[in-house]
């Protein structure tokens, strides 16, 4: 009886390992071959690569460089390269935000203004978290910094930053009531880290994470002419195999500019499944789904994102800055992480990445994988008259862009911004975008009184589309579009002119574009930047200015002078 009790005892006591020993066993340990097939087309010295790395219950299951970190003179990419990792930054950002609130220094629902009161006040409170989700309505930095005529390889600091944001007048939407992308939220966290502690951000983080995890060659780059030793350098690759740099000199921090390798990153992941640094508490914040002002979750948590891939909780985030691309995914349940750096600008480390842990985790999924991410899905042959009754113009209103379908050569194409994209019909009302991604999907509605068209990339929320038919200006009514139009928030003028029967418009600093009539006072921008502009009339009728619509940037506003 005794025997018994304590065999049941033990039992009882090594379930949880025998668990654990069962889900080792369903992991799967592929060969270095394997992976490195996976990376086979960035593994050349004369073109740029990547770095990638697979963590398992703390330990690096696999490490390995492929490519070259400088082209010039032929150093090659190693685990130990140092990468510039864009918007994996965040996280960083966010957990040092976090060190402080448990150290009583502040409260996630401070204002903004509290800690940075030069922030304008816009009649509604902004909290630390709305920053730390996207639910703060800041338009987002980078967007401002283009429309006023900046240079993404320019100079850009701290302080050129929050003079933007201090001249701002309004929101792009009342904060919490909806998820919208904005670095501007980061670097203001960055900047109340520093205020609150009194230290640069750069040096807070050092002291306070990345020297207690032991990440040795990770830093926060505030400094554009600061050395960075064994740093890799960054390329953009064209389609005619020529391979451009692409420079980036920040002197900002929070929302992007974190320095690190594949081999630092493994010990950060892992803090997540056993924390050095910060508590359990602190790491449940983080990993905790935010909800909208509605009570509506969404997959924005602390920095990070939470996208469930393959029936397996996975949180994630992605990064992209001039060549530079990151990529870092979290298994929390499986205690398994991957983490994929590249200084190549057509490099995707989402979808390397996914293709990597496929090899580790695919018998663990609820349905199997899906055929390699780099095939394209089996094409069908439409008629003619099927393919043109999808040809046309449509609108999306809620991001204010404007995509066409033109019938060319046999196919359809997809244009939007001035970037052509084939299309490959996969069902009667269903394509895919055929620009080697084929994560990009296009279907038309059908039987309906207005055509709609869903566009649908990876794992994002579709976006609905409607067709509408371009108001036909004559040349002496565009004639009211044209003169000078000056935006107090970025401090920067655009002209507004006739050539060659078009509108287009000119920035001292900027490429001219071509104004595209949508509907009545609407004009597509045909640039990313530049999606949507709608002109403002008075009293009397006559255009008083304009306001610039992209998707990170609402209702700008421009006044005619």
């Amino acid at each position: 009886m005794k025997l018994s009790f304590k065999l049941s005892l033990l039992t009882f006591l090594l379930l949880p390992f025998s668990l654990q020993c069962q889900s080792d066993k369903k992991l799967r340990f592929p060969e270095a071959d394997e992976i490195d097939a996976i990376f086979s087309d960035y593994n050349n010295p004369d073109t740029p690569g990547a770095s990638v790395a697979v963590i398992h219950k703390g330990k690096i299951l696999f490490k390995k460089g492929y490519g070259s970190a400088n082209l010039e003179y032929d150093i090659p990419i190693t685990p130990a390269t140092v990468f510039h990792v864009a918007s994996v930054s965040k996280q960083f950002t966010a957990f040092a935000i976090m060190l402080l609130v448990e150290d009583g220094k502040l409260s996630l629902d401070d204002d903004i203004r509290k800690h940075i009161p030069e922030v304008p006040d816009f009649g509604k409170k902004i909290t630390l978290r709305h920053l730390a989700n996207h639910t703060s309505g800041i338009r987002d930095q980078w967007e401002l910094l283009i429309l006023g005529g900046w240079r993404l390889d320019d100079v850009i600091t701290m302080d050129h930053i929050l003079s933007m944001v201090s001249r701002q007048k309004e929101l792009n939407f009342t904060p919490g009531e909806k998820y919208m992308y904005s670095n501007t939220g980061f670097t203001l966290l960055a900047e109340v880290v520093s205020r609150v502690s009194g230290q640069s951000f750069s040096r807070f983080t050092q002291m306070n994470i990345f020297e207690p995890l032991g990440m040795k060659n990770t830093q926060f780059y505030d400094d554009h002419e600061k050395v960075v030793k064994n740093r890799a350098y960054s390329y953009r690759p064209q389609r005619n195999g020529d391979i451009l740099k692409a420079p980036l000199n920040y002197a900002n921090v929070g929302a992007t500019s974190l320095f690190t390798t594949v081999e630092d990153l493994a010990l950060w992941t892992d803090n997540f499944h056993h924390p050095k640094v910060g508590t359990p508490r602190l790491i449940e914040e983080m990993n905790t789904r935010n909800r909208l002002n509605s009570g509506r979750t969404f997959g924005g948590g602390l920095g990070q994102f939470m996208a469930p891939y393959n029936g397996l909780s996975q949180i994630n985030h992605g990064g992209s800055d001039a060549g530079y691309r990151a990529f870092v995914s979290r298994f929390p349940e499986q205690d398994f992480s991957v983490v994929v750096l590249s200084n190549n600008g057509r490099f995707n480390p989402r979808r390397i990445a996914a293709r990597v842990t496929d090899l580790y985790l695919q018998p663990l999924y609820e349905t199997p994988a899906p055929a390699a991410q780099n095939e394209a899905p089996e094409l069908i042959t439409l008629a003619q008259n099927q393919l043109s009754q999808y040809a046309g113009n449509y609108w999306n209103h809620r991001d204010a862009f404007a995509t066409e379908i033109q019938l060319k050569d046999g196919g359809l194409v997809l244009s939007r911004d001035g970037r052509p994209d084939k299309l490959g019909a996969i069902g009667k009302n269903k394509f895919v975008v055929m620009n080697g991604r084929n994560n990009v999907f296009v279907e038309f509605s059908e039987g309906s009184e207005k055509s709609r068209m869903t566009i649908t990339i990876g794992t994002n929320a579709p976006m609905q589309l409607e067709a509408y038919t371009p108001v036909n200006y004559p040349l002496t009514n565009i004639d009211d579009y044209t003169g000078s139009y000056y935006s107090p928030e970025l401090e920067t003028t655009y002209h507004i002119l006739i050539s060659d029967g078009k509108l287009i418009t000119r920035h001292q600093r900027l490429e001219s574009f071509t104004l595209s009539p949508i509907l009545k006072d609407k004009f597509d921008g045909n640039d990313w930047s530049f999606n949507q502009i709608s002109f403002e009339r008075n009293a009397r009728g006559r255009i008083s200015g304009f306001r610039i619509s992209n998707g990170r940037v609402q209702n700008l506003l421009f006044v005619k002078q």
